[in-house]
């Protein structure tokens, strides 16, 4: 059986081109998603085109993915971390 501190999370490091890797809660995350989301509905990925609300997109973009590619040499990547063992 595996230890439940694998299903853990304390936060997510996010990486983006040209800035310093950020260390966002859960919340800030999903905000973030949200707020790339808004503005590419004419261009989602084919996974998260079956969701009707961009909340429903970015939870499970942040649930199931750990990038997102914005073209142009541009890309949004997160990680799971765990502040303690």
């Amino acid at each position: 059986m595996a230890d439940s501190i694998m299903y853990q999370e304390d936060g997510f490091v996010v990486l983006e081109p040209d800035q310093e890797e950020q260390i966002l809660t859960a919340q800030e995350l999903l905000e973030k998603l949200k707020e790339i989301l808004v503005t590419r509905q004419n261009d989602l990925p084919r996974e998260l085109e079956k969701f009707s609300t961009v909340e429903a997109q970015a939870e499970y973009l942040m649930e199931n993915f750990c990038d997102l590619d914005m073209g142009s040499d541009s890309y949004l990547q997160w990680y799971v971390i765990r502040l303690e063992k």
